[in-house]
């Protein structure tokens, strides 16, 4: 593992190190082949656009379409870009909006929950904590690589601006340990994940599909009485990314069971609608449905159980 990991590192640290006008004129290459030659996934890319845009016309989701797979190769590369971008340089490219909110919110003591969904470049959300006080901690949540180098190699890039990555089954136990110490702490969350079919406990109305979505960021919220923001990013231009921070609430308990995740898709969908090409359109979102959950599952003390 640590053999393929500083391989990795030799060949995408250089790489890395190149002007971003060459990173984008990779981009425009890779677009090409992505698009044209490779296809990657335009049938899972149609289909959710269809189905998710009944009103526009077959124009206007071939531009959409163009759009996603633009954005895409330019993520991948602004991504790489991530290893070697300086602070300075970050705070150029993506700049944070109301970030003293942040603070006003934890200088009261009280942590917070960040709801991030795969909408512009989420890689470079990881850059909040150079616009929120220096002396909070702050983490995001993140899936584990099968691959060990890989996985260390993305642990060193999303960790490079200031956040620790913390693994879904670790999330609890961290924050856990932070209210112990009675430390108000940063939590993001990228929420729009497609659920496993024994966490799936809601369903939401998103895109004119009936969709199952995670609600462990609301648990967590409103157990530990967390301040729920949202981040909402634009794209200004290539390479350049603006995002808001926007409370939801600071008083997660008064809201009803799953009300929290129904206002965080409300708000993603507005995002999305604003812009649509920057959302995550190759990821096969819906491919789990209702009626097959109801067939195969059944809900028992609030556990989701396989029937027999």
């Amino acid at each position: 593992m640590k053999i393929l990991y500083y391989l990795l590192l030799a060949v995408c640290y250089p790489i890395s190190l190149l002007p971003f006008r060459v990173h984008y004129l990779f981009a425009d290459m890779l677009y090409f082949l992505m698009y044209y030659v490779v296809g990657y996934r335009r049938k899972v890319v149609r289909k959710n656009l269809t189905a998710s845009f009944p009103e526009k016309s077959e124009e206007e989701l071939q531009k959409i379409e163009r759009g996603f797979y633009h954005f895409l190769c330019d993520y991948l590369v602004e991504t790489m870009k991530l290893l070697t971008l300086s602070r300075e340089e970050m705070k150029k490219r993506i700049v944070f909006r109301s970030a003293e909110l942040v603070d006003e919110i934890l200088e009261k003591g009280q942590s917070v929950t960040l709801y991030v969904g795969h909408y512009c470049n989420w890689e470079w959300a990881s850059s909040i904590p150079l616009w929120i006080n220096p002396n909070v901690w702050g983490g995001q949540v993140y899936h584990p690589l099968e691959n060990k180098a890989f996985d260390k190699l993305f642990l060193k890039i999303r960790e490079r601006m200031g956040a620790h990555c913390i693994a879904m089954q670790d999330t609890l136990r961290e924050i856990m340990k932070h209210k112990r110490e009675n430390k108000p702490i940063v939590m993001g969350y990228i929420s729009d994940q497609k659920p496993l079919w024994v966490n799936i406990h809601h369903w939401v109305d998103f895109l004119h599909h009936d969709t199952p979505v995670l609600t462990g960021a609301e648990r967590i919220a409103r157990k530990m009485n967390h301040a729920a923001l949202y981040v909402d990013v634009q794209r200004i231009r290539r390479g350049y990314y603006e995002a808001e921070f926007k409370c939801i609430t600071r008083e997660p308990q008064k809201l009803k069971e799953f009300e929290l995740t129904d206002i965080y898709f409300e708000m993603l969908e507005k995002s999305i609608r604003r812009a649509p090409e920057f959302w995550l359109w190759s990821h096969d979102r819906w491919k789990r449905t209702r009626e097959e959950f109801n067939e195969r599952f059944e809900v028992i003390d609030g556990k989701v159980i396989a029937k027999v």
